[in-house]
């Protein structure tokens, strides 16, 4: 059996359903729709994990999946009676965002659960009378998570007893003592600690409450894991190549958990709470998972560092030449360096993710709404297209009065969000692994977390900064059309002046090829946006609104929402995909491309900076990866922050295109976060394969 290839089968296939869990809650719970009450949410989440169908999949170690297991009967009440409760208390808290971030795994293998109901015990004999149901609420989502695993446990023992296969009875023994033992109790071995890190990851994740799927990470396994590896290894009682299949195991659960579209996973390498390297052989062994699953998760982030040897990112870029859209590269001392600059400690600024895609949240401490919101910047532009101006510096100074207009409204949107959600909403187990939260007595959703900052996003930079330089040079410099002549060409969508639109889009210099006369705009756009942004405040927080430049696949939203732009770009077509050039614009090679992308300071951009580059893979050759590594350097010597590799070819691309489902596994990286080909919108096909190809 070649057990990783049917799991992935299953996983490319599978549909993940919530409908069990929010029936027996919400039959628990009852009907009423006002804010959560921590009693009534206690006994209607101990009901629903306590009674959970387990899963376990032909071939699986690592266990805890959601099926839906409602017969009949159960499916047509859950729909026709308590779905709508569900969807409409749903809507109460559906604001702002969740999950985007890493709990505390630390904590978790250390203490166990029952360690943490211990330590809520001891919380409870001290505090507060309005602090006791937050507590005993907790306690009470700890205990049923065990009841979970021990289902989990007694069904591992019933299919043992079924099982004719020797050796595959003793792996589902196995799986039945782990899941009896933790996540309850500290973890003692490797495969128990990667058994308790995906199982209380993936009760987190299926929020009772919430409709939607949520995408939380693993934080740095290759640090909280790497101590189990080592003993395992020295007391000969684990290989490597078992913990590799394990670990390729917990890979194929990230796909179970989460559906494509969103983005989850991991990061390695960087640098420990003390400034040391963190580089062992797990951090190897975790980016191979990426190789060997050839999946879309786990979204696989290495976190480079002056001083890490090569061989790191060389793995890397073996990996990510052999067509995978992982790991990306990201800058651990720019990112360090700016989280320390918003008030994290030195220590703490080393435990970072990258919260689903490109967004750094600190580790077991963050309730962070990243990318909220995201902002079409190119359409501002066209919002002030609306009237003649005396100059290009008076057009030039009314856009950005736009641009802190928007920033305004979007903050005090979020913020009011964040009321809205505190109000109504309550989330005692995810509270459990999130500090400060228990030692404030205050549930993450009510502000307990120690960092509540809020990140918008900018969209389209590229964009706007081509289309301003585009407006400077056919309106003021050369005088051919007014402000509103153009504008009015714009919304023809070009019909009739087809020479314009190529002279826009081909003839007038572009960002990303190195020309400064065009690439110190967009220095001047997000210098300015962080430092409007540190005007505001938001609720639970210190401060911080913290901007970040990437896209997620909100460049194809907006772009099917905006109309033509100065910068030669047709109506509907997705906008730039992240920090970078936009697509095909890049003329004078990749060196010139990062040179324009790091012309900026990216360390105050804590809310994500992803640049994108294609090399065609078909042109590999012997220097390919040495060139590769190189101008990944370059990238990070000048202070990137992000950079996503994406080996490929178009006539692949095109196939794909064509023939579906030959190519259902094919994995392309979107902006700042990667998808299936075959799933993406015709829109966003073509948009991908138009991005420069660079050969090396």
């Amino acid at each position: 059996m070649n057990r990783i290839e049917n799991l992935r089968k299953i996983a490319l296939d599978r549909v993940n359903i919530k409908d069990e869990l929010l029936y027996k809650f919400c039959k628990s719970y009852g009907k009423s729709e006002d804010a959560m009450d921590y009693r009534k949410y206690a006994e209607a989440f101990d009901f629903a994990f306590s009674t959970l169908t387990p899963n376990i999949y032909d071939g699986e170690l690592i266990v805890g999946e959601i099926i839906n297991g409602l017969n009949a009967s159960e499916k047509e009440e859950w729909e026709t009676v308590y779905k709508p409760i569900a969807e409409n208390r749903f809507r109460r808290i559906m604001v702002g965002q969740d999950s985007h971030m890493a709990i505390d795994y630390e904590l978790l293998l250390s203490k166990g659960v029952r360690g943490i109901v211990a330590q809520i015990d001891e919380y409870m004999k001290t505090c507060r009378r309005e602090q006791l149901d937050f507590y005993s609420a907790a306690r009470t989502c700890l205990l049923a998570v065990i009841k979970h695993s021990e289902n989990y446990s007694a069904l591992a023992e019933r299919l043992a007893e079924q099982e004719s296969d020797e050796t595959r009875k003793e792996e589902l023994l196995k799986i039945a003592e782990i899941c009896k033992k933790v996540p309850a109790e500290p973890a003692e071995s490797f495969y128990e600690a990667v058994q308790s890190v995906h199982f209380v990851t993936y009760c987190v994740s299926i929020d009772p409450v919430s409709i939607y799927h949520q995408q939380f990470q693993l934080g740095h396994p290759d640090r909280y894991l790497y101590p189990y590896y080592k003993n395992d290894i020295e007391k000969g009682v684990l290989t490597k190549e078992r913990a590799q299949l394990l670990l390729d195991c917990l890979g194929i659960q990230i796909n179970m958990r989460v559906p494509n579209g969103l983005s989850s996973g991991y990061m390695v390498g960087g640098r420990d709470e003390n400034g040391k390297l963190v580089e062992n052989e797990l951090t190897e062994m975790l980016m191979q998972v990426v190789d060997d699953i050839r999946l879309v998760y786990p979204a696989v982030g290495l976190c480079y560092t002056e001083g890490m040897p090569d061989s790191y990112l060389k793995k890397a870029c073996e990996i990510l030449s052999h067509g995978r859209s992982h790991p990306a590269i990201f800058n651990d001392d720019v990112i360090s360096k700016g989280l320390q600059g918003y008030g994290v400690s030195e220590s703490e600024s080393h435990n970072y993710i990258h919260s689903t895609c490109v967004e750094i949240t600190p580790c077991a401490s963050s309730n962070v709404w990243v990318a909220s919101e995201y902002t079409n910047m190119v359409q501002l532009l066209l919002d002030t297209m609306t009237r003649e101006y005396d100059s290009f510096e008076d057009h030039y100074a009314a856009l950005f009065e736009r641009i802190d207009e928007d920033i305004k409204r979007n903050f005090e949107v979020q913020n009011g969000y964040r009321k809205r959600r505190a109000e109504n909403n309550i989330n005692p187990l995810l509270s459990c692994f999130v500090n400060d939260c228990l030692e404030r007595g205050t549930d993450v959703e009510k502000g307990g977390a120690r960092y509540n900052w809020i990140m918008p996003s900018y969209v389209g930079m590229a964009n706007l900064v081509d289309s301003l330089y585009a407006l400077k040079k056919v309106v003021y410099d050369d005088k051919k059309y007014t402000v509103c002549q153009l504008k009015e060409i714009l919304d023809k969508n070009f019909e009739g002046n087809e020479p314009l639109r190529l002279y826009l889009l081909n003839d007038l210099p572009k960002y990303g090829n190195d020309l400064d006369e065009i690439d110190r705009y967009f220095e001047k756009f997000t210098s300015h946006i962080i430092s409007e942004c540190r005007k505001y405040t938001a609720i639970h927080s210190a401060g911080n609104i913290i901007p970040s430049v990437f896209c997620w696949e909100m460049h194809e939203r907006f772009g099917k929402k905006t109309g033509a732009t100065p910068d030669g770009r047709l109506a509907g077509f997705p906008l730039g995909d992240g920090s970078g050039p936009c697509q095909g614009r890049e003329l004078n090679g990749p060196t010139a491309s990062i040179l324009s992308s790091t012309k900026w300071k990216h360390y105050e951009l804590i809310g994500g900076v992803a640049v994108n580059m294609k090399f065609a893979k078909s042109m590999l050759g012997d220097n390919s990866l040495s060139i590769m590594q190189s101008l990944i350097k370059t990238y990070i010597e000048r202070g990137g922050f992000e950079i996503q590799i994406n080996v490929t070819d178009k006539e692949i691309l095109e196939k794909a295109r064509e023939n579906p489902e030959q190519y259902r596994d094919l994995v392309v990286r979107i902006g700042g976060y990667s998808d299936y080909f075959t799933r993406l919108s015709p829109q966003m096909q073509a948009e991908v394969i138009l991005r420069t190809e660079h050969t090396i």
